[in-house]
């Protein structure tokens, strides 16, 4: 068979551009890669759900890919393990609670899960801003969808106008930086679900608080837009867990499984 060049540039422009307009309109935005994003991708999309997840890396899975210190295995406890013997990821008892896995097997097992289950995927694109709107109903104001530019032109400081998705629900996954938070108190004035009304800060590393902690601050945080993962903790003021990720990923779980009860009752 000969190749064509023009064939090959013509697909990737025609299918990438398919890709990107049936995702306009969104069950669910995820904004970051990282575990938390990628389980709460995997298990929106298996019911059914329309998501995409934008990561502004060339590469997914956060953390994930380099373990601890770059040795390239990760620890979870009970609890996670459970979740990763469903997705088929190896995990191998260290001692009573604690089970290692391979942290590069665990990232792309978890993307390809969610890539399979209907989750799209645009890595290289990062988020500017979000859509607010005044509402009718009990929430004076919500977020109802991203702003979203190439991480290249972030990158290079250009002033390249932006394009939009809409969004019933977003996640910010963004791990420590939180940015989708910080993006809404800059840009609206307006208070966050927190004590505070404001992003209360990441504390020092205290895993066995940490752990629980995430997934009691996995939860909306401003109307129309939850926290999962680190961004959990860093948004309601808690302590950070280091390369054990069994909270993660059952952040993850806890926001999608909110999202859709959520969606649910909408209906």
């Amino acid at each position: 068979m000969k190749l064509d060049e023009q064939v090959v540039t013509r697909a990737i422009i025609e299918r990438f551009t398919k890709k990107w307009t049936d995702h306009l309109d969104l069950d669910v935005a995820i904004v970051g890669g990282g575990p938390a994003g990628l389980i709460a991708a995997y298990y929106l999309a298996k019911n059914g759900r329309k998501v995409a997840l934008f990561e502004r890396k060339l590469s997914v899975g956060g953390g994930m890919w380099g373990g601890g210190m770059m040795f390239n295995e990760i620890v979870v406890q009970d609890e996670a393990k459970e979740l990763l013997d469903e997705l088929g990821i190896s995990t191998h008892p260290f001692q009573t609670g604690y089970y290692t896995a391979d942290a590069v097997e665990a990232t792309t097992t978890l993307a390809s899960k969610a890539c399979q289950a209907g989750a799209k995927v645009f890595n290289l694109m990062c988020v500017e801003d979000v859509m607010i709107r005044h509402t009718d109903g009990p929430e004076s104001v919500r977020v109802v969808g991203l702003v979203i530019n190439w991480a290249a032109v972030e990158m290079a400081q250009l002033h390249v106008d932006p394009l939009t998705v809409r969004a019933r629900y977003t996640i910010d996954a963004t791990g420590h930086a939180i940015e989708l938070m910080h993006i809404i108190v800059r840009k609206s004035g307006s208070r966050l679900l927190t004590e505070t009304g404001k992003v209360m800060g990441e504390k020092s590393m205290w895993a066995e608080v940490a752990e629980h902690s995430t997934l009691e601050n996995t939860r909306e945080a401003f109307p129309g837009v939850y926290v999962a993962g680190m961004a959990a903790n860093a948004t309601f003021g808690s302590y950070r867990m280091g390369p054990i990720f069994g909270g993660m990923l059952l952040s993850g779980k806890k926001a999608a499984e909110l999202i859709e009860q959520r969606l649910e009752d909408n209906s």
